[in-house]
């Protein structure tokens, strides 16, 4: 397994869960024993992968949910007005 996709749909899953927590009527429609496959625009070798393992639940009678994603936004500070005070040694 290469670890950095696995690094990667851990962070989409991390997203994905923030984005259902502020979407609960989404999060209802999604069925208890379903697998969460990450179809990403942006990066082709993820969603091989993924379709791949979705492929294989598919086979064991699970159900899929596909998320189609453009990519990750670049994360942004949550700090608010932040002022630097430098001082000197």
């Amino acid at each position: 397994m290469n670890k950095e996709l696995i690094n990667k749909n851990i962070e989409l899953s991390t997203e994905f869960a923030k984005y259902l927590l502020d979407n609960p009527k989404l999060e209802e429609k999604i069925p208890l024993e379903a697998v969460v496959v990450f179809i990403d625009e942006s990066d082709p070798a993820l969603t091989r992968y993924n379709l791949s393992l979705a492929e294989k639940s598919r086979k064991e009678g699970r159900p899929i949910v596909r998320v189609r994603i453009k990519g990750l936004a670049p994360e942004t500070t949550r700090l608010l007005k932040p002022k630097l005070e430098f001082v000197s040694a």
